[in-house]
């Protein structure tokens, strides 16, 4: 009996290490793979989705650490599914990019009428010998005082729709809307209906 016990147990780990080698390439063929299609995918992705993208490079990265763990068949089963993911976060950029897209455009639409509408009340107040009943002096310098800053804060939301960046953009523009609303409502303004979400 025992005769035949050491061949046997040879041939299993001969048998056992060419299963594990066979299962070496489909994990390699599937990491490369998955690879190809996340750094296809993150370009555009990044700007959009950040988070996502990260989460695909680490499940990446987990897939190649048990490649080289010699772990084939965990290789394989980390990597196999990257590829669809990297594709549907190529569609979730493209939709955020979308809607980022019918912010700005929302945006920059009303924004400049309305910080136009600002300088032009400051101006008039300005002028004036006396302040309206409801508005008190240090408001009024405040709101002043603050035009500049939205001015500006306007230029770079520019810039940053101009480079491309259009998650900077439209995030900047919200704050110049808060802030304009609020100045306009200090000053007495009506506040545009589409301004008040």
């Amino acid at each position: 009996m025992k005769k035949w016990l050491k061949p046997m147990v040879l041939v299993i780990l001969v048998l056992f290490a060419a299963a594990c080698a066979s299962d070496k390439k489909p994990a390699e063929e599937a990491i490369k793979a998955a690879e190809a299609a996340i750094n296809a995918a993150k370009g555009e992705a990044m700007k959009y989705i950040p988070d996502q993208v990260k989460a695909l490079e680490d499940g990446l990265k987990t897939a190649k650490d048990a490649l080289e763990k010699k772990d084939y068949k965990a290789a394989l089963n980390m990597a196999k599914d990257l590829p669809g993911k990297a594709k549907d976060l190529a569609a979730v950029a493209a939709t955020k990019k979308e809607e980022l897209t019918k912010a700005w455009k929302e945006m920059s639409g009303g924004l400049p009428k309305m910080v136009e509408a600002i300088k032009s009340r400051v101006d008039v107040l300005s002028q004036s010998k006396k302040l309206p009943a409801n508005l008190d002096k240090a408001k009024f310098e405040g709101v002043k005082a603050g035009l500049p800053e939205v001015t500006q804060m306007w230029e770079d939301a520019q810039k940053a729709f101009s480079g491309g960046n259009l998650a900077e953009a439209v995030s900047k523009a919200k704050t110049i809307k808060d802030k304009a609303v609020e100045m306009m409502t200090t000053l007495g303004m009506q506040v545009p209906a589409g301004a008040k979400s």
